[in-house]
């Protein structure tokens, strides 16, 4: 079985993660291409965009936000994504019982004595009319119900578990700040969620393993598992597993991956990019070599913003009064350090809607 080492699955990576070549998609094919981009900080989005695509507009996406098109939701791993409408509405089933799972095991003691089927009924009669709501306003809705009770745990299990919300504009638009203010997924885009697995084949299941594939692959099923947070997914990677092709890492580990999909010689060049805090170019795996040093793991987890040099996290960013400070966590080469200045002023262009160009690189 041919081996493909880190240099290799990096380059794979960045290929269908749209980071070894501008992508000229549009920005919800890139989205819908991409499973989503993790979006608990609002404005990461857009430059995790940014940095993918050729000529990017930011207006592109909140005219995705506003237009319904893109949504910001609970699911993968309980944390918040913004996926294509139409991804949101064929996934959310499949994933609930894994964000009810994982509330009920943040919040067991809390949630003591509270029956979880009277808590959705609750909710979703307060939310029957439509109307976006902070958690706040839900959990007051209901709270008398179950006196006592730990307020932030109502909520958190009424909003990223057991009802299918989404988190409606201005919350999630270029340079606007908003809070968090659910409405029901079904509301807001005119559908309700698909049923989970209608014919005991789960089909969402199959789609993601492929989808996953065509973003992050080659990949081992320990990373599928990693990115999604679902436990249930061995039978749907056995049911593909006829169209899939296997390989080894260096490790060992058997990768999967689609038989057509980009795998790029290991000598390809790979430019400088800036991620976004919580890229799940970085997240979506488990066995994350291919573009980090475990000496720097950490990072992925804390919210740092990295900046990938010959494909591998070399350096964190901030951004602040216009200007985006590079910190290096290696020394650059002199070629090295004028790319990563170069990049650096495009994306303080960006962000500064072309105010600013400065740029502070340490060391």
């Amino acid at each position: 079985m041919t081996v493909l080492d880190d240099r290799a699955l990096n380059r794979a990576a960045l290929a269908r993660q749209a980071l070894l070549a501008p992508s000229d998609r549009s920005a919800l094919d890139l989205v819908s291409h991409l499973c989503g981009l993790q979006a608990q900080e609002p404005q990461e989005p857009f430059v995790g965009l940014w940095t993918r695509m050729r000529g990017f507009e930011a207006s592109e996406l909140s005219d995705l936000l506003t237009g319904r098109r893109v949504v910001r939701v609970h699911l993968m791993r309980r944390t918040v994504h913004l996926v294509a409408t139409e991804d949101a509405l064929a996934w959310r089933s499949r994933f609930g019982a894994m964000l009810r799972q994982k509330v009920a095991a943040t919040y067991r003691r809390e949630l003591e004595g509270v029956d979880l089927d009277e808590l959705d009924a609750a909710g979703r009669a307060v939310l029957a009319d439509g109307e976006p709501r902070t958690m706040a306003e839900l959990v007051e809705a209901v709270a008398d119900r179950w006196p006592g009770t730990y307020r932030r745990a109502l909520g958190e299990m009424l909003v990223s578990a057991l009802i299918p919300v989404v988190q409606t504009p201005p919350r999630g638009l270029w340079r606007t700040r908003g809070g968090v203010r659910n409405a029901p997924l079904e509301a807001w885009t005119g559908r309700g969620p698909a049923p989970h697995d209608p014919d005991g084949t789960d089909p969402v299941g199959r789609t993601l393993v492929r989808r996953y594939l065509a973003a992050y692959g080659p990949a081992t099923s320990t990373d599928l598992r990693s990115w999604c947070g679902l436990a249930g997914l061995p039978a749907a990677v056995a049911a593909v597993r006829g169209e899939l092709v296997s390989f080894r890492d260096a490790h060992g580990r058997e990768l999967l991956d689609l038989p057509g999909a980009p795998r790029p010689d290991p000598g390809t060049p790979a430019p400088v990019r800036f991620l976004p805090a919580f890229d799940n170019a970085v997240l979506g795996y488990h066995h994350r070599g291919r573009i980090i040093d475990d000496a720097h793991r950490g990072l992925s987890v804390e919210g740092a913003r990295m900046v990938l040099v010959d494909g591998r996290v070399a350096a964190t960013w901030t951004a602040a009064d216009g200007t985006v400070s590079v910190a290096p966590l290696r020394p650059f080469t002199g070629a090295e350090r004028d790319a990563v200045a170069a990049g650096a002023e495009d994306l303080s262009a960006f962000l500064s809607d072309g105010g600013s160009r400065r740029v502070r690189i340490d060391g």
